[in-house]
């Protein structure tokens, strides 16, 4: 039976702004294998926003391409078809979610540092691991929006955010199991409320709803769930950012058997994710372009 937080959440949901058309369809045809540069350059110039996005980041120092980029077909064939569908959905999302009145339960400037981080941790991960440097966008977009069900917990729940995050603090127990206590469900919840309402599925949706219960998880996303599993205990350890997690629970043994890798990789990729972290911010600007 539906509780009446749930409701609630879903009714802060329902009235959010949906994806721009320009977007779904982005992420639509970008699901097609056929799809051409050319395709997506007929879709994307007809948004004036999500071109200036485009081109900002290619012409940033996350990209670092040397040369000015203005033309929109160029940036699109540069950056790739997977990379320009995570950077519409990944700024847009940023933007839709990003409140202009200040939280009382959680500072959304920490917040999305934090999401900042487990991006470009997962994503350095993956390249260190060998995945084929067409799908680490994935993984850093997965890792970004990894915590957007905090966003609507804290918004329609602030008072009481507050308390369950300070609770977790002082109890030194993991948030989401603060957040049960308190309101009977966690953020991967809401997360997954939200996913479902703008349709995000495969790996990205799929981070949202499990990486804190990656152990129930039977997709086909394993690969990308538990990097971001992985990348969000390190952020969360490291503290870069803070989104309301101080006490994360200890990753089981199959997260890094799975991956291949031990327990103290961040320990020797930790230089170039901090300064990835800050060309990444970039994200973040043009999500509120």
């Amino acid at each position: 039976m539906e509780t009446d937080i749930e409701k609630s959440l879903k009714e802060y949901i329902k009235n959010m702004p949906s994806l721009p058309t320009s977007v779904t369809k982005v992420l639509e045809i970008c699901n097609n294998p056929q799809t051409s540069p050319m395709d997506l350059n007929h879709v994307i110039s007809l948004d004036p926003v999500l071109v200036g996005r485009v081109l900002k980041l290619i012409n940033s120092a996350y990209y670092g391409v040397g040369q000015p980029v203005t033309s929109l077909a160029r940036a699109i064939i540069m950056l790739g078809i997977n990379t320009v569908k995570n950077l519409a959905l990944s700024t847009t999302v940023i933007g839709q979610l990003s409140p202009q009145k200040k939280s009382m339960g959680l500072d959304l400037e920490g917040f999305w540092r934090h999401s900042l981080c487990v991006g470009v941790a997962a994503k350095f991960l993956a390249k260190k691991r060998g995945i084929d440097t067409k799908l680490l966008e994935e993984y850093f977009t997965a890792g970004l929006l990894h915590d957007i069900g905090k966003i609507p917990l804290n918004a329609v729940l602030s008072n009481q955010y507050m308390v369950t995050v300070s609770n977790a603090d002082r109890e030194r127990k993991p948030l989401t199991l603060a957040e049960e206590n308190v309101f009977g469900i966690n953020h991967c919840v809401a997360g997954e409320i939200i996913a479902n309402a703008w349709k995000l599925d495969g790996a990205i949706g799929d981070a949202i709803k499990y990486h804190h219960s990656y152990e129930e998880y039977t997709g086909n996303n394993k690969d990308i769930l538990y990097s971001v599993a992985a990348a969000n205990r390190f952020a969360t350890l490291s503290v870069i950012g803070f989104s309301g997690e101080r006490h994360p629970a200890p990753l089981p043994n199959m997260i890094w058997e799975t991956l291949k890798v031990s327990r103290d990789v961040f320990d020797e990729i930790e230089d170039k994710v901090n300064a990835e972290i800050e060309k990444a911010e970039i994200f973040l600007k043009i999500g509120h372009m």
